[in-house]
C-alpha cells in the first residue's frame, strides 16, 4: 500500500522528522530562506495528503482545487491569513496552526522591540560600530522612559496578555482594546478595557497584536496616527497589513508620533529602499517574533504531530476550522 505523501514547503531540521519519514513519504523543499515557487507548490499540492506550510505560502482556492487528496494543512505559525480556511473546510481539509507554544517568545520580542525603539538601542549601537561616538553629552541619544508610562495593547489574546504581564514589571498602566473583554487580564494584571480611540489617544506605547481580518486591515491609518500623542511609539508584532505604511511614514516624518518598532510589513521581505528604513526613529526586524531555537522546534513538532494525527484518523491537537 502506498504511504501517504507529505510535502514540507521549507527546509527544516528536526529530530521529529525521522519518525515521520518512517511512517509516511516525506519531501522537503531544499531551501530554508527561499520560498517554494508557486508552480512547484501547485504541483506538490496535487499529490500531497498533507502540507506543512509557512506564512509565505498562499493556500487559496486555486491551490485547494488541485489538491484532490489533501487532508491537512499544518501552518508553522499562530496566524493563518495565508490560508482560505472556508474553502479548505468546504473540501474537508483540516487546517492547523501553532498557538500557545510561541506565546512567551513572541511577547519577549514585542517588549524587546518596544524597549529598543524607546531607548534608541539600534541607533546607539550603530554609532559605536561606525566610529561616530566622539564624546559624552547630556542628551546624547536620549530616548523615552518606559517605566511608569501607559501601554496600550490592541489585541488582548494570549500574546497580548503576556506582553501586558511584562509591562507590570515596569510599573506601567495597562490599557487594552479587544473584540471582547478579557476579565482575567483585568483581574490579574490590572488592565483596563477601553475603546480603540481612547487607547490610541492615551497610551505612550501602542502595541499591535491583533490578527489580520477584514475588520483589522488598515486600522492603523492616517486618522489613527494623528490621534496619537507626539511622544507615542507604535509597535507592530501582528501583521503588516494592519497598519497603513504610507500613513505611518508620514506620521513619523511630520512628528505626529515619536517612533515605530516593526517586526512585520505588508509585503515581506521588504527591500533596503523601503521608505520606513530611511528614518532613524524606526526599528525594523525581519519578522522574528517567535524565532528562538527552542520555540521554532516546538512549533515544528506540533505541526508534525498534527499531520500525523490527521493522517492516522485522529483529531489534531490544534485545529482552526470552525
Amino acid at each position: 500500500m502506498t504511504k501517504p505523501y507529505i510535502f514540507i514547503t521549507r527546509k527544516i531540521e528536526s529530530e521529529a522528522l525521522k519518525g515521520l519519514k518512517e511512517t509516511f513519504e516525506v519531501k522537503i523543499w531544499e531551501y530554508e530562506e527561499q520560498p517554494v515557487p508557486r508552480d512547484i507548490l501547485l504541483e506538490e499540492a496535487a499529490k500531497a495528503d498533507a502540507l506543512l506550510t509557512m506564512l509565505s505560502d498562499k493556500m487559496d482556492r486555486e491551490l485547494l482545487d488541485v489538491a484532490k487528496k489533501l487532508k491537512v494543512i499544518a501552518n508553522l505559525a499562530v496566524g493563518y491569513d495565508n490560508i482560505d480556511v472556508p474553502a479548505a473546510t468546504e473540501r474537508g481539509i483540516t487546517v492547523c496552526n501553532t498557538p500557545d507554544v510561541l506565546t512567551d517568545t513572541t511577547a519577549d520580542l514585542a517588549f524587546a522591540l518596544l524597549m529598543a525603539t524607546a531607548r534608541r538601542i539600534v541607533e546607539a549601537a550603530e554609532i559605536v560600530k561606525e566610529g561616530k561616538w566622539t564624546g559624552w553629552s547630556p542628551l546624547l541619544l536620549a530616548g523615552h522612559d518606559i517605566h511608569h508610562k501607559t501601554i496600550g495593547v490592541v489585541g488582548m489574546g494570549k500574546i497580548g496578555e503576556t506582553v501586558a504581564k511584562r509591562a507590570t514589571g515596569f510599573d506601567m498602566d495597562i490599557l487594552y482594546h479587544n473584540r471582547s473583554r478579557n476579565a482575567e487580564a483585568e483581574e490579574r494584571l490590572g488592565a483596563r478595557y477601553t475603546s480603540f480611540d481612547e487607547l490610541i489617544t492615551t497610551a505612550d506605547f501602542i502595541v499591535c497584536l491583533t490578527p489580520l481580518t477584514n475588520e483589522t486591515a488598515g486600522m492603523f491609518n492616517k486618522e489613527a496616527f494623528k490621534k496619537m500623542k507626539p511622544s507615542a511609539i507604535f509597535i507592530n508584532v501582528a501583521r503588516g497589513a494592519v497598519a497603513d505604511e504610507e500613513a505611518l511614514y508620514e506620521a513619523l516624518v511630520k512628528g505626529e508620533i515619536a517612533g515605530a518598532g516593526l517586526d512585520v510589513f505588508k509585503q515581506e521581505p521588504i527591500g533596503p529602499d523601503h521608505p520606513l528604513l530611511t528614518l532613524p526613529n524606526v526599528v525594523a526586524l525581519p519578522h522574528i517574533g517567535s524565532a528562538s531555537v527552542e520555540t521554532r522546534q516546538e512549533m515544528i513538532m506540533l505541526c508534525i504531530e498534527n499531520i500525523a494525527r490527521v493522517l492516522c484518523g485522529e483529531r489534531p491537537k490544534t485545529i482552526v476550522n470552525p
